[in-house]
């Protein structure tokens, strides 16, 4: 399988800055001094909610900036980019301070990026990168390391059959066509599982990234993959889906189809606790209170990093039994 690399994207908590700097600039032009928090003004345009991790990361970002006293103008892209283009417009005729967003696919942002770059209003990326070949059209960009997160998953695989010489049949239940993590998941995985050629990824699907879409993926792989081995869902929830498919064919998640998931989320963990889910790769959502300090570093107009990198962590099931009770989302 080869999935093309589009644009090199990041992860989730703790702070690790690559060297690229950019400077700042405030939205409207010249700044008649450092503005108070309730007088900046910020545009958020999320992807949607089709995920328990979007779910946080919308509750996180609300309440971080809520925290701060900042006002923040949400809108809610129900997964199409031409609801984020419309609302990331609307903020632009608003005025706004600062305009931060979560694209839903990688590419068709330059021009409306351009319109947001000549009214002097600067832009953050949060979770995913686009694919411009013009940087300047946004100041920072926070989020994770997909393809590293893909490679964590392909290497627990690896090392899980370390000794064994049987074919190993892979299914891979892909995120959103053209997303960010879909495309670096993918490669991150298949660059790993390469090396070795008893793994073969027998079918790859988009479920969307949603929960039924991983059930209903599943549940036609399945019926054409019947000596799958193993299941790789680019999220909790496309994974959660596979469980529901999984038992509805009689069999036994975790044990009959093993199972690897990204994201670490609280119904995810539970499932790999549970034993129905065998490794997750975390990437969190909880991007809230760094994206307050780069919206006020702009304002200011302070030097922000170009690339923002959180670090994030794996899940056994004695690890997932441990996090549980602490876990935030």
């Amino acid at each position: 399988m080869v999935v093309k690399k589009i644009f090199g994207p990041v992860a989730a908590i703790g702070v690790l800055v690559l060297a690229l700097t950019g400077c700042a600039q405030s939205g409207g032009g010249e700044s008649d001094g450092p503005k108070d928090p309730g007088d900046i003004v910020v545009g958020f345009a999320q992807v949607g909610a089709e995920s328990g991790w979007r779910t946080a990361n919308t509750t996180d970002i609300k309440a971080a900036f809520e925290e701060a006293g900042i006002p923040l103008k949400f809108s809610d892209a129900q997964q199409k980019q031409e609801n984020q283009i419309k609302a990331i417009r609307s903020y632009i005729q608003q005025g706004v301070d600062v305009i931060a967003f979560s694209p839903v696919i990688e590419s068709g942002w330059d021009a409306v990026l351009k319109e947001a770059k000549d009214a002097e209003i600067p832009v953050v990326l949060t979770d995913r990168a686009v694919d411009s070949k013009d940087d300047s059209l946004y100041v920072s960009f926070l989020g994770s390391d997909f393809i590293e997160e893909g490679k964590k998953a392909g290497e627990w695989l690896v090392e899980e059959y370390a000794d064994s010489t049987d074919p190993v049949n892979i299914i891979q239940l892909e995120g959103t066509t053209g997303a960010a993590p879909a495309l670096d998941r993918a490669e991150g995985f298949a660059d790993v599982i390469a090396a070795d050629e008893k793994f073969q990824v027998v079918a790859s699907q988009t479920g969307d990234f949603t929960r039924a879409g991983g059930k209903q993926v599943t549940e036609a792989l399945l019926k054409s993959n019947p000596d799958v081995n193993v299941i790789y869902a680019h999220n909790d929830d496309m994974g959660l889906g596979a469980i529901e498919a999984i038992e509805a064919a009689g069999l036994v998640p975790g044990t009959d189809i093993k199972i690897i998931t990204v994201d670490a989320v609280k119904d995810g963990m539970q499932a790999l606790a549970d034993g129905k889910i065998n490794f997750i790769v975390e990437c969190s959502p909880l991007l809230g209170k760094q994206l307050v300090e780069i919206v006020e570093k702009v304002v200011a107009g302070e030097e922000v990093e170009k690339r923002i990198i959180t670090e994030e962590t794996t899940f056994t099931q004695e690890q997932a039994i441990e996090a549980l009770p602490d876990r935030q989302y």
